[in-house]
């Protein structure tokens, strides 16, 4: 049995394409406002294809760039005036900052109605206790991702999520028991990881070692939705050459899942797709207009 390969390209660009559609009949535009800090080129590239894709959708994009020396004050000004223009929904802070620079304190001072990344402590509470609010993009990429697997019910699906990281362990875990799933979070401490992930219909690595869950950790027909982004060194590509992997080792995984996604390709699409998603959410929820059924 070779598992299917969840296209993580292919389910972004429905769910792009299903906020464009959105975006369509809404009476105003929803306005994304993005802030870089600093000159890091990895997060330049992201910034630009976030303001592209906005702008795809039919979105306005405001995009902030203060110089690498910005102080925390400047950096939370801004943040500021952003929270008090009622045109911007959706106020993003891209990360990493420069060091120096205290990205908790700068996370908090986003308006949780505006906070798209849901990342602020609000969003977090919101979360945890079950109530409207902006979901955290990668975890929300992961649940869409199983649904375009294993179907719209996932009800009593067993999940076992590797990782308890705020950024995605946690509220995966959250958004996985939302639909009614089971959930198990395990982490470095867990006893014997590998009986454990073969309890598991649904298998979610967040860890950040490459390749660690191997084939005969999963139970036949599992679904894997591999979080993991390492660069490991490829020798076969050339001296000093490197590739990308998840925290799933892809070949023997493969080969006992049922679905798996790829590493590139899986979820880092998602979570581009699922940052406008909320953004027209949080459009609506501001404006009071009616909230979109097609997301």
């Amino acid at each position: 049995m070779t598992a299917s390969v969840i296209s993580g390209k292919e389910v972004a660009a429905d769910v792009r394409a299903a906020v464009k559609d959105v975006v369509a009949t809404l009476p105003g535009q929803p306005t994304l406002a993005v802030v870089l800090v600093g000159e890091d080129p990895a997060s330049q590239v992201y910034v630009r294809n976030k303001v592209r894709q906005t702008e795809e959708c039919g979105m306005r994009s405001l995009h902030h760039h203060l110089p690498a020396d910005a102080t925390q004050d400047q950096v939370e000004t801004l943040i500021a005036s952003l929270n008090a223009d009622d045109e911007v929904d959706g106020i993003l802070l891209q990360l990493p900052l420069p060091k120096g620079l205290n990205e908790a304190a700068a996370i908090e001072k986003i308006h949780p109605d505006k906070d798209v990344d849901g990342l602020t402590e609000a969003s977090a509470g919101r979360l945890s206790l079950g109530k409207p609010g902006l979901r955290p993009c990668t975890p929300t990429g992961c649940v869409i991702l199983a649904k375009s697997a294993l179907g719209d019910d996932l009800s009593g699906k067993h999940v076992v999520v590797i990782g308890r990281s705020i950024l995605v362990g946690k509220p995966a875990a959250l958004l996985f028991l939302a639909e009614n799933c089971t959930i198990s979070i395990a982490h470095s401490r867990t006893a014997d990881l590998p009986a454990l992930c073969r309890t598991a219909d649904i298998v979610v690595p967040a860890v950040g070692r490459p390749q660690m869950v191997k084939g005969d950790w999963l139970k036949p027909g599992a679904c894997v939705i591999d979080v993991g982004i390492n660069r490991i060194p490829a020798p076969e590509k050339g001296e000093g050459k490197t590739r990308l992997v998840g925290d799933a080792d892809y070949d023997s995984c493969a080969a006992v899942a049922g679905s798996i996604t790829p590493v590139p390709g899986g979820v880092g699409p998602m979570t581009i797709a699922c940052l406008l998603r909320n953004t027209v959410l949080a459009a609506c929820a501001r404006r009071g207009w009616p909230l979109p059924q097609a997301l």
